[in-house]
């Protein structure tokens, strides 16, 4: 195997790790937030709109660790930085 195909087997291995791992965990974690969130509320139904608040800004941050994830993959396999250098050796 050349250079180009080693530089494209690891961009997509990568690419894969990093969507896997980076939609898992946030799911976990949103998962946990909202089932919090129900339990407060139901403890709670009087701050049910505070509570629903906090609850999309938090998700909202969870999310957008999942979607660097998506983009950094996309990078990886589309527009990878190394590409050019190992053409150009």
């Amino acid at each position: 195997m050349d250079n180009i195909s080693i530089i494209a087997a690891v961009s997509i291995i990568t690419a894969g790790f990093s969507t896997s791992i980076g939609c898992m965990f946030p799911a976990i974690g949103e998962g946990k937030s909202v089932s919090s969130a129900l339990t407060s509320i139901a403890q709670q139904p009087d701050a049910a709109p505070t509570i629903t608040r906090t609850l999309f800004v938090g998700l909202a941050m969870i999310e957008s660790t999942a979607i660097y994830c998506f983009v950094v993959s996309m990078i990886l396999i589309f527009a990878n930085p190394f590409w050019n250098h190992f053409i150009a050796i």
